[in-house]
């Protein structure tokens, strides 16, 4: 008993919500198929009310099945009246038989509902999540708007030939019973949450409706009537009676169509199963708005086109995800797709057993429950877009496809919304830069740490050799203003080094641009280096791949690609020191500690005692001098080979290439002075011979030898100083580039 209980509590909600959303979508089914078999005579009508309700119940029990969008409601709609009505009219006007014309609209259904599942299949439904804010922004209010605007007669008791803007103005029209109706409905829904917690707000509208409806009709005994009574729903014009036999003789009549007819349809079928895919899909994204949720397109119009296909089979009407019974079902309290079942149960029981009751419904209150719902729908989130200069074009947007929706129609305001989207987006990215920072191998350092002497003629030297960090997309748009950015440096500078680190993606244009570049550099012999080529783009484009197809290869003589922005740097680095650079001269013998930079033209017997405090040892390649954590506080000098340091890089293990040293530079300083353990780690990348200074010695030489601790403590301490003003001169440039 309990388990029952706690099941009917979990979906209660689905209960009321499927029952609210029958209640809306029958009678509008049923309307939507009488306008399109009236077009073809008005004796079909009859068949429209059938095929209606069949294809609600369709619909109802299949979509939500094979679909599984929770909360969403699947109908007949008015894309799919709009556009069968037209096609039967044009039938009519060709001379075509009205019972070949009903055949041809079964055929086209069913064609429909396998091209709404060809399309699933092949994944073009998931294009639908490219769809910006703005536009699911305005498309929800437009539907709003024309919800309200299309439901006031029916509130009102006006007739049904008078649009929204005659019924305000003018009184005359005013039926005192229906907007007495209506307004008692719209004041329950909206305060009957206050008091009634557990039955949904749209249900006590019902009933509340019902009511009065009954209580008014105690005074006027014509209410108490279906025939001529506008305001009820009335019969629904479908029973039982008939259906096997309608369905077996339409379908011996359309085995007897050809090839050649039914691939007439195609053309026509394709162009409604857009509709009514873009219609389903734009219902499951305003959901997914609403609830914070995430539908699966390609699986909803799979699920969409079986429902139409069997719908049409039967003899119904094809239809969508309908925005208005399924805001219903949501405010009802749904949660789960079991709604949309219950719904589609619910519209058989309605129809076979109580066409009756359903008939006594008043048009009033079912009007009054879509005008509330159509006022929830309207998104007022984006007025606050009129306060900021740079989003005021976004309101715009949203703008426009509220007008759009109003006057041309819904699948209209999607393409003109997207469209104006696409082209904010160009303008953005137009008016962007894609220069995220520009500056000159003085200004910068690579990994190698290089001796003052080198550091000296390299800020000297570095002006002629500059550094372009580009950004953001590279495409048509941006393209002229790339090249505008390289064209300065280009019959000046002796060094060009494009890093493409943050690039998201480039097209042809933009690859055109850069080849310009390279043939301007090339007349002149100047050397471009690109760096951080990235092999997979956010689009999956492998972009060296992609340059090289392009038009830049790398031919190891005026075009480079290196791996990192550094080893960019330090290629450059190493061509402007020329004869300067002492980097690979490691194949002759290991320095002694006179021929290190740092103590040359110290006195003999200076070098003499502190050569003697020194310890002589060799590291293969490879091999780990020290590494991160451990309490090694020595000092380190190289004779001859390379070290590089190797830092962790956040909080977890990723290791990261800091800094090189070479022959005659020294490492450790830092655990050296404050005896604190490594934070990195130091590794041989070729044969190392280094003078090793322990903390033990240099505390013996200190009390020993204190001129000679002295000279050494302040050499080391004048070479940090360096390092750190020239570390501290790359991260101004880098901080002020970043802002």
């Amino acid at each position: 008993m309990r388990h029952l209980t706690g099941t009917w509590l979990r979906h209660s909600g689905d209960f009321w919500g499927g029952f609210a959303a029958m209640l809306v979508v029958l009678p509008a089914s049923v309307a939507f198929g009488v306008t399109v078999y009236a077009a073809i005579s008005p004796d079909y009508a009859p068949f429209g009310a059938l095929a209606g309700a069949l294809g609600a119940m369709s619909l109802g029990l299949i979509a939500p099945i094979f679909g599984g969008t929770a909360r969403l409601i699947s109908a007949p709609c008015a894309p799919a009246a709009v556009m069968l009505s037209a096609f039967a009219v044009g039938m009519v006007h060709k001379g075509v038989e009205p019972a070949s014309i009903v055949l041809m609209i079964t055929v086209l259904g069913i064609l429909t509902g396998m091209l709404q599942i060809l399309i699933g299949f092949l994944g073009v439904g998931r294009l639908i999540k490219y769809i910006p804010y703005p536009v699911v922004s305005g498309y929800l209010s437009g539907i709003g708007l024309i919800i309200i605007a299309s439901q006031l007669p029916k509130f009102v008791g006006a007739p049904m030939d008078v649009n929204w803007f005659q019924v305000l103005t003018t009184p005359q029209y005013w039926d005192w019973r229906g907007l007495l109706i209506g307004v008692v409905t719209v004041l329950a829904m909206c305060f009957s949450g206050k008091v009634i917690k557990k039955i949904p707000p749209t249900i006590v509208g019902i009933v509340s409706g019902l009511l009065t409806y009954g209580c008014i009709a105690l005074y006027d005994s014509s209410m108490l009537q279906l025939t001529g009574n506008n305001l009820v729903i009335g019969t629904l014009g479908a029973s039982g009676e008939g259906y096997v036999n309608m369905i077996t003789e339409r379908w011996d009549q359309i085995g007897q169509f050809r090839l050649t007819q039914i691939a007439e349809l195609v053309g026509s079928a394709l162009i409604l199963a857009t509709l009514l895919s873009i219609d389903t899909l734009k219902t499951c994204v305003v959901l997914d708005q609403k609830t914070r949720t995430y539908h699966d397109s390609n699986r909803e119009l799979t699920g969409q086109g079986l429902g139409n296909a069997i719908a049409s089979t039967i003899g119904g009407m094809p239809g969508a995800g309908v925005m208005g019974g399924s805001m219903i079902n949501l405010s009802s309290g749904a949660q789960t797709r079991i709604s949309g079942i219950i719904a589609g149960l619910l519209t058989i029981f309605a129809v076979l057993l109580l066409g009756s009751f359903v008939a006594w419904i008043p048009v009033a209150t079912l009007s009054a429950i879509l005008i509330v719902i159509g006022f929830r729908m309207i998104d007022t989130d984006p007025l606050r877009f009129l306060e900021s200069s740079s989003t005021i074009l976004d309101f715009l947007v949203v703008l426009a496809v509220i007008c759009v929706a109003i006057k041309v129609d819904l699948v209209a305001a999607a393409v003109v919304g997207v469209i104006l989207s696409i082209l904010l987006f160009l303008r953005e990215q137009v008016g962007g830069n894609v220069l995220l920072r520009k500056s000159f191998v003085g200004q910068r350092s690579s990994t190698w740490l290089r001796p003052e002497k080198e550091m000296r003629i390299l800020e000297a030297k570095g002006e002629n050799a500059v550094i372009f960090e580009l950004q953001g997309s590279l495409f048509f748009g941006t393209a002229h203003l790339l090249y505008r950015t390289l064209e300065p440096e280009l019959s000046t500078k002796d060094f060009i080094i494009i890093d493409m680190k943050r690039v998201q993606s480039i097209d042809i244009t933009a690859a055109y641009s850069l080849n310009v570049a390279h043939d301007i550099l090339a007349k002149r012999n100047v050397p471009l280096l690109f760096s951080n080529v990235p092999e997979s783009l956010p689009n999956g484009r492998n972009l060296r791949e992609f340059l090289e197809f392009a038009g830049l290869a790398a031919d190891g003589q005026g075009l480079f690609y290196k791996p990192t922005l550094e080893e960019s740097i330090e290629w450059v680095e190493n061509h402007l020191l020329g004869e300067s650079s002492e980097k690979y001269s490691d194949e002759g013998h290991p320095l002694e500690l006179h021929e290190i930079e740092i103590f040359k033209g110290s006195a003999a017997d200076t070098l003499a005692d502190l050569e003697a405090a020194l310890e002589k040892r060799h590291w293969k390649a490879g091999e780990t001098i020290y590494a991160l954590g451990e309490p090694n506080i020595n000092l380190y000098l190289i004779r001859k080979g390379k070290v590089k340091i190797m830092s962790r890089v956040g909080k977890g293990s990723s290791v990261k290439h800091v800094a090189t040293f070479g022959r005659g530079e020294f490492f450790g300083a830092l655990g050296f002075f404050d005896h604190r353990p490594r934070m990195n780690d130091a590794i041989a990348t070729r044969d190392a011979d280094i003078y090793v200074l322990t903390q033990e010695e240099f505390k013996k030489m200190s009390q020993g030898h204190r001129r000679v601790a002295l000279v050494l403590t302040a050499t080391l301490a004048r070479l940090l100083a360096v390092r750190l003003r020239h570390i501290e001169k790359e991260l101004a440039l880098l901080e002020s580039g970043s802002q």
